[in-house]
């Protein structure tokens, strides 16, 4: 979707001295204001804005000074992953180990 913001000149002017195009600072502008008010997940932001990983999001909140939302879920999550990860590091090293004898 594409959406058309009508700016005056002076405030056009202030955004575009900013070395970004004002078009980069509205969207960015957006996607802070919707991940503080939790109508855009991390998820949205990354993708609004290009981004390749979550850290490249984190930076980007930091750098604006807007805290991560981490809740339970998230922590849910993340320990899912790291047991998957886990059980495959033990598995190939096992599987290594067997190769090895």
């Amino acid at each position: 979707m594409q959406i058309t913001v009508n700016l005056p000149d002076e405030i056009a002017r202030q955004l575009a001295s900013s070395d970004k195009n004002p078009e980069r600072v509205a969207l960015e502008a957006l996607a802070l204001e919707g991940y503080r008010s939790r109508s855009l997940s991390e998820s949205a932001v990354r993708r609004m804005l290009g981004f390749e990983s979550r850290m490249d999001v984190h930076e980007f909140l930091k750098q604006h000074g807007v805290y991560v939302q981490y809740g339970l879920a998230d922590l849910e999550e993340d320990e899912a992953t790291f047991r998957g990860m886990h059980e495959e590091l033990l598995n190939s090293v096992a599987s290594h180990a067997a190769r090895q004898k």
